[in-house]
């Protein structure tokens, strides 16, 4: 585990598969909230 976890935060691939991954749950996040809203709005 302990190598896997430097891979991840030590190389500048696992940096960049990092903040793609946090880039993604974030994104999804957003795009929920927006459907809801747009989901519960009355006017259209």
């Amino acid at each position: 585990m302990d190598v896997i976890l430097n891979l991840l935060f030590a190389s500048p691939i696992g940096l960049l598969s990092l903040f793609t991954i946090l880039f993604m749950i974030g994104m999804g996040i957003y795009l929920v909230s927006l459907y809801r809203r747009k989901m519960n709005d009355p006017k259209e």
